[in-house]
């Protein structure tokens, strides 16, 4: 049986599949192209991330597909109902990259507290004639420690990234409409485990609270944060979206940072995604990254083996 991995697959994967007597080919086909690659080599199994796209016309016409995986968490390029309607097992890995994304989110806060964007920017630039006047603009750095960070989603990848934040000695809110809390294990080098509970609070009690704000939803038809929102928040917070372009309205970010309400933020995911607005690149007090939430080795190594144990596991009650 043939599997296309389309977006590329860990190595971890590779062999696990192989092993399991698998043909993997790593080929990757142009999306108008997919269709006729699939039925000409007999795919069985297409797994992707989140370039390639899954929409009703390959599922239509592709009847040799028995499985489609998305290495990830969000399935929004895949027609997910529409496949299982089809008879298609459609799987995915939701907890494989739930701490990269946290460490990510923490990467953005750490920078945006200590200027190190702006810095980053401006040290190569005038770093050896103005170091005096540079030192003095970026010496109002905060700490995180003590500071109150909002969650908003606190599903696994919320979990994830409470947990950080618990270790750095911040307090955790939340706010989740299906959960009312959770209980969170921390666990250390010398085997030493902590637990914490942690309840869920409304969004807009969240809002007020928090020093930080940090969004973790799936993708929905209306912003998550926008003006209303913004107002309800601490004068001068930080916000970070490592969730999924349009749950935040880009737009009413910019100005709220321009008037001074939201000190800056974080963006990991676009409305406009792959071609961000270039307005919004530009605003010095916003730090980036392309969509890389999940792109460390350790998580695309998770990422590869429990989707060929899924897959494997998938064809073995089938026999």
């Amino acid at each position: 049986m043939k599997v296309l991995a389309n977006d590329g697959l860990a190595k971890s994967g590779i062999t696990g599949l192989e092993n399991a007597g698998f043909d993997v080919d790593l080929t990757t086909v142009a999306q108008e192209q997919l269709a006729d690659y699939i039925n000409k080599n007999k795919v069985t199994v297409l797994l992707v991330r989140s370039a390639t796209k899954v929409r009703k016309d390959i599922i239509d016409n592709c009847p040799t597909l028995k499985i489609i995986g998305r290495g990830g968490v969000g399935m929004d390029n895949i027609d997910v109902e529409y496949a299982r309607e089809k008879g298609i097992t459609v799987i995915n890995t939701p907890a494989a990259s739930s701490h990269s994304v946290a460490e990510l989110v923490f990467a953005h806060l750490f920078g945006l507290v200590r200027f190190l964007p702006e810095s980053n920017r401006n040290m190569p630039l005038v770093g050896d004639s103005k170091f005096g006047d540079l030192k003095k603009s970026f010496a109002k750095g905060i700490e995180l420690k003590g500071k109150t960070i909002g969650i908003l989603g606190f599903g696994r990848i919320g979990q994830a990234t409470a947990k950080v934040a618990l270790g750095l000695g911040m307090k955790v809110v939340a706010f989740d409409p299906f959960l009312e809390a959770a209980t969170l294990e921390l666990e250390f080098f010398d085997h030493q485990t902590l637990f914490f509970t942690i309840k869920t609070l409304s969004k807009e009690e969240v809002l007020k609270q928090s020093d930080f704000i940090s969004i973790h939803v799936p993708a929905q038809k209306d912003y998550v944060l926008s003006s209303k929102e913004f107002d309800m928040m601490k004068n001068g917070a930080f916000i970070v979206n490592a969730a999924r372009g349009g749950v935040l309205d880009e737009v009413a970010l910019v100005k709220a940072i321009e008037s001074g309400k939201i000190s800056g933020a974080a963006l990991d995911v676009f409305e406009n995604e792959p071609t961000p607005e270039i307005q919004l690149l530009m605003n010095t007090s916003i730090s980036f990254t392309p969509h890389i939430g999940a792109a460390t080795g350790e998580a695309q190594d998770r990422i590869g083996s429990e989707l060929a144990s899924q897959i494997i596991e998938y064809f073995n009650t089938k026999k």
